[in-house]
């Protein structure tokens, strides 16, 4: 029986060791991708999109890296996605109204942060685009944008032994192709996971609200949840809340892509996590500050035909509650999220 015992313990060691090399092989293969686990946090729901038609790695998340920060993506260099993306505004456009563009242009609208895109279904302020790929690509070859076309993108990449090799090993291919672009961006884009605030904390029992942020959070329960239900803060609906149209820019939202009436200035409910670096705000950037936007609902809704019927008379709130409301959203800002080095400039 003891003879039997050592066998067995012989060949489970065997085993054993025959399994620790076979990963150190396979680690140590020059084309083996290592995979990443999508995050899907704590109280969060499923994701919407699984990476099902994008398989996510490690190599192919770092090339997405790379590409985002690279201004080789616009026509002139100066334009990557990281220049209107910011990681100080948790990867929107710190301080400014719209977006800068090539050629000293501003664009249309104010760019939305990039993180928990793999919950929505719909891109842009408008809901254009519905994946993505489509989103990505759309600012590459916008003229006001990055004003740059995928052939002159793979020009320049081409040129580069480092992305030669980098996207030969993620999609087993010797060509670089628009498609493997955007899916190495998506990689990226799409794995910026923000769920770690100190009011994520306080919904753990690991952090605690002051009087004022608690009344705070009372009071957006009470008044703003319907539009920005928890835990992701947006119900990623499109709504008319009343802001009168911009004469200059004359944009009206989803009736832009829709053409339907109804649909005329509706614009996405952007999350609210982050809410506090991530200024400007609205689809226009048109208010520098939280104040300024609490005010809107309190006092300036402007009376249309296709405003959201939870706005036709405002938000009343006294000045105390408006001040509570926004030291509430303040505890959705993530710091870690902010300055993760895995989303900073390679």
């Amino acid at each position: 029986m003891a003879k039997s015992f050592l066998v067995i313990s012989l060949l489970i060691i065997s085993i054993a060791f025959l399994a620790c090399g076979l990963e150190a092989c396979r680690k140590n293969n020059p084309n083996h991708l290592e995979s990443l686990q999508q995050v899907i946090p704590e109280g969060f729901p499923d994701p919407v999109y699984k990476f099902a038609d994008n398989p996510l790695t490690h190599e192919g998340f770092e090339l997405g890296r790379k590409l985002f920060y690279d201004g080789r993506l616009s026509l002139d260099g100066n334009f990557p996605c990281s220049s209107c993306h910011q990681e100080i505004a948790a990867f929107g456009t710190f301080q400014h109204d719209r977006s800068h563009g090539y050629n000293g242009s501003h664009t249309l609208r104010n760019a939305p942060v990039l993180f928990n895109l793999a919950w929505q279904s719909e891109f842009h302020w408008d809901g254009e685009f519905n994946s993505l790929f489509d989103e990505a690509a759309q600012p590459i070859n916008g003229h006001i944008e990055m004003a740059e076309s995928f052939n002159g993108v793979i020009n320049k990449l081409e040129k580069d032994q480092d992305y030669r090799d980098r996207f030969r090993k993620v999609f087993r291919s010797d060509f670089i192709r628009p498609e493997f672009i955007l899916k190495a961006l998506a990689q990226f884009t799409g794995y910026m996971t923000s769920a770690n605030s100190r009011y994520d904390r306080y919904k753990k029992g690991q952090a605690a609200f002051s009087a004022q942020e608690l009344s705070g959070y009372q009071v957006f329960q009470a008044n703003c949840s319907t539009c920005h239900p928890e835990p992701l803060f947006t119900d990623y609906s499109f709504r008319n809340i009343g802001l009168p149209v911009d004469n200059f820019l004359n944009d009206y939202g989803k009736m832009r892509v829709t053409k339907n009436p109804a649909d005329s200035l509706k614009f996405k409910v952007p999350t609210l996590r982050n809410v506090a670096v991530s200024s400007n705000y609205m689809h226009d950037g048109r208010f520098n500050t939280l104040g300024q936007c609490i005010n809107h609902f309190r006092t300036g809704v402007q009376q249309s035909a296709t405003l959201d019927p939870l706005l036709i008379n405002g938000i009343t709130l006294t000045d105390i509650q408006a001040n509570d409301l926004g030291a509430f959203l303040r505890t959705l800002t993530d710091s870690s999220f902010i300055a993760d080095p895995r989303f900073q400039q390679p």
